[in-house]
């Protein structure tokens, strides 16, 4: 079976709450403490996809991963920046589903029109910092204990990534949100 990137569906909200559970419950890798629910995932997905996309990885017709783009910040003046994250479903790991995922992601990133994509990594996660660096992530900065989970403290170090090129000076036409992009067929 082939392995297929397809933007997420409401349907799919009970697979994500599968796939996300175990990083909220057994590792530091959310800073959640709480399972989301499929009911949940499913506000949360519409909330996202409001403005950036949101992909999942099938294989015959299983949800093994999802990628998301959400706002960096608030305020206006980030708009052109966004965090990623992805998540694989538990015995999935290194089959390139995180890398697939990624590929669409950042493509649609770019075709939406956004400037700088940041992850956001739990230290220490030789898994995650590897698949931002083969995606060209590179290191921006590390928050010190800025999680207490699982009875410790955790460093996030935070990798970041130039989406496209801009001049210090340059104002960028307003990012395309995923909808109107989604529905060009883009």
């Amino acid at each position: 079976m082939s392995l297929v990137v397809r933007p997420a569906r409401a349907a799919d909200a009970g697979a994500l709450a599968e796939i996300y559970a175990p990083s909220v419950l057994q590792r530091p890798t959310s800073f959640e403490l709480r399972a989301p629910d499929a009911a949940e995932m499913a506000a949360r997905l519409a909330r996202v996809t409001a403005a950036w996309p949101w992909f999942v990885a099938e294989e015959g017709g299983a949800v093994l991963g999802y990628c998301y783009a959400s706002a960096f910040a608030e305020r206006e003046a980030y708009r052109w920046s966004v965090t990623t994250t992805a998540y694989v479903r538990d015995g999935h790991h290194r089959r390139g589903i995180g890398r697939a995922l990624y590929g669409q992601l950042l493509d649609a990133l770019r075709r939406q029109g956004a400037v700088r994509a940041f992850a956001g990594i739990t230290m220490p996660n030789e898994g995650s910092v590897g698949l931002h660096r083969a995606m060209g992530f590179e290191s921006v900065g590390l928050y010190p204990q800025a999680g207490f989970k699982l009875g410790r403290w955790w460093d996030v170090a935070w990798y970041g990534l130039a989406l496209r090129d801009v001049a210090a000076d340059e104002a960028p036409a307003e990012p395309v949100p995923w909808p109107q992009l989604a529905a060009s067929g883009g």
